[in-house]
């Protein structure tokens, strides 16, 4: 590394300073769009899980929760990564969030919904990256694709549990147990384990 005293053009610079961004423009528009559409994912499963927390449906509130999290900390792995590289991550202003459903079932049908638009989303970022040869961002992406294949494999799942166990007499009982058990599931657990 050159140090400052070395380089005119760094003579004024503080050493941790880069001298020129390594995102274009479109690049970074790109990416505080998705750093908002993660921010808007978050509060989706935030809005989602307290409906069913009030609901009574406590292992589905504790898997959105935890999912709520994830997403936060998705949105902040693209914030950093837009800073580390010269740019500036804009935090983003979340409104029009749904906080009310009429049944667990459409919880997770609107779910599955967000999660494949998402799914469209991130493939748009990586053909962006693409085109614009920037090969950093990238192969920084390819975890992105990797995540959301899962993030929609485990939406469809929860929607398919509906049709498998059926809603009427305890039915929504064992849903609600069974969607508590998704993660254990993609992580490989096994699906008849009763281990929290």
């Amino acid at each position: 590394m050159i140090s400052p005293q070395k380089h005119p053009q760094m003579a004024d610079k503080k050493p941790n300073v880069t001298l020129k961004r390594s995102l274009t423009d479109s690049m970074q528009e790109s990416l505080n769009a998705q750093i908002l559409m993660e921010a808007r994912s978050s509060y989706y499963y935030l809005a989602a899980a307290s409906w069913c927390e009030k609901e009574g449906y406590e292992h589905s509130a504790k898997y959105l929760y935890k999912h709520a999290d994830e997403e936060r900390e998705h949105m902040l792995k693209i914030f950093h990564y837009v800073n580390e590289a010269g740019g500036h991550a804009i935090a983003p202003s979340i409104t029009n969030i749904k906080h009310k459903y009429d049944s667990l079932r459409q919880v997770f049908e609107h779910i599955l919904e967000h999660e494949i638009g998402v799914t469209h989303a991130i493939n748009e970022l990586v053909d962006t990256s693409f085109s614009l040869k920037d090969f950093a961002t990238f192969q920084f992406l390819q975890w992105f694709v990797t995540e959301q294949r899962e993030e929609e494999k485990l939406s469809r799942r929860a929607v398919e549990i509906f049709d498998i166990i059926g809603e009427k007499g305890q039915g929504l009982w064992l849903i609600d147990k069974e969607i508590g058990r998704l993660d254990q599931l993609a992580h490989g657990g096994s699906e008849g384990s009763d281990k929290k």
